[in-house]
């Protein structure tokens, strides 16, 4: 006969659990709602706005025509990040590993991201004296994981700040990418979180700088997939510094 103190304690541990998922599930469709209402309801404003009669006045027809597709872009951008992770959690990653250069993709990502850092005066930083750091990895996937990282870091980070990617030997056959900015950095509690899909640090109901909601989502599948670990640091008000491993190749 079961013991009724481990009976109980069981229970109660099942019942957290179901709990856990239970607000995961309803956090989940929310923030999913709200990242699809937003640009579907500003692409139907605008849009009913043109049927309504501003279609007569060609200045405000480009205008919000603009507006409302930079709105269906944003729907479509999410859609198909929704699509991708879906894609990884059922699928799983296929890696196609080789030998390159981190410093080159490193280079590359900041000179696709170098407008967007420009319009928040965000200096771009590379913290490597090496010109040459080859790793094993599925390089496409790598560079996806900087561009979200970096682009996070210049959409987080405060104006005139600086966005900062070092690379660090840690152990004889590991590097350490580290992407680090000063811009209000995230609090301890969310750290847990910050890699679940649609999790928002700010629940205000708003959300300025826009994305799909699935890029540290996405970034962590992808490490995963490479066996490698990522790390979330951040003094809240400070900055935050986002980190994942490599392995190195001679």
């Amino acid at each position: 006969m079961m013991d009724l103190k481990k009976f109980s304690k069981k229970s109660r541990t099942e019942i957290k659990s179901m709990q856990e998922k239970e607000n995961f599930r309803r956090d989940f469709i929310g923030n999913l709602a709200h990242e699809l209402k937003t640009p579907l309801f500003t692409s139907q404003s605008y849009l009913l706005t043109l049927i309504d009669g501003a279609l007569k006045d060609e200045q405000v027809n480009l205008k919000y025509l603009k507006i409302a597709e930079k709105a269906i872009e944003r729907l479509i951008f999410i859609v198909k990040d929704l699509d991708l992770i879906t894609q990884l959690e059922t699928e799983g990653l296929k890696l196609e590993k080789s030998k390159f250069n981190i410093i080159s993709i490193i280079n590359n990502v900041f000179e696709m991201l170098e407008l967007q850092a420009n319009k928040k005066q965000i200096s771009l930083f590379l913290g490597s004296k090496n010109k040459i750091l080859n790793v094993n990895g599925d390089q496409e996937k790598i560079h996806q994981v900087l561009t979200n990282l970096i682009e996070n870091s210049i959409k987080y980070g405060k104006e005139s700040g600086t966005s900062e990617v070092t690379v660090e030997d840690i152990v004889k056959n590991k590097v350490i990418i580290r992407i680090t900015d000063n811009g209000n950095g995230i609090k301890k509690t969310h750290f847990k979180r910050v890699f679940e899909r649609f999790y928002r640090i700010d629940n205000s109901g708003s959300r300025s700088s826009g994305g799909s909601g699935l890029g540290l989502a996405i970034v962590k599948h992808i490490i995963d997939a490479h066996n490698e670990k990522i790390y979330v640091e951040s003094d809240f008000g400070v900055g935050s510094e986002f980190s994942f491993t490599l392995e190195k190749s001679n």
